[in-house]
């Protein structure tokens, strides 16, 4: 199983809940803990400027789409091992699906 389109008013809620406390959406919002996710389709691991990235997002060289970030979000630490995202993943399917289509509206 893949991404599929989900509900992005539910991933808006999952974004505010799980993710908002790390990362920022607009541009000019700049980088938290996490790094800023403005631009963040098509863009290379470990490229936001200013963030301070562990090597191993540098060097794991996956570009963001939504294939990629399906199968990040559900174990951060497995699909990049080493990386300091302190997120333990979102499990469901359904939940991935949801944020990545609200992740797509509001990260352009």
């Amino acid at each position: 199983m893949g991404f599929e389109k989900g509900d992005a008013k539910k991933g808006a809620n999952l974004f505010k809940t799980r993710c908002a406390q790390c990362h920022t959406l607009k541009e000019g919002e700049g980088n938290k803990i996490g790094p800023e996710l403005h631009g963040l389709f098509g863009r290379k691991s470990g490229h936001v400027a200013g963030f301070s990235y562990t090597d191993a997002n540098k060097q794991k060289g996956v570009t963001w789409e939504e294939g990629t970030l399906f199968d990040y979000l559900e174990n951060p630490k497995k699909f990049i091992p080493g990386t300091k995202m302190a997120f333990g993943g979102l499990k469901k399917p359904k939940d991935r699906n949801d944020l990545i289509t609200f992740l797509q509206e509001e990260t352009k």
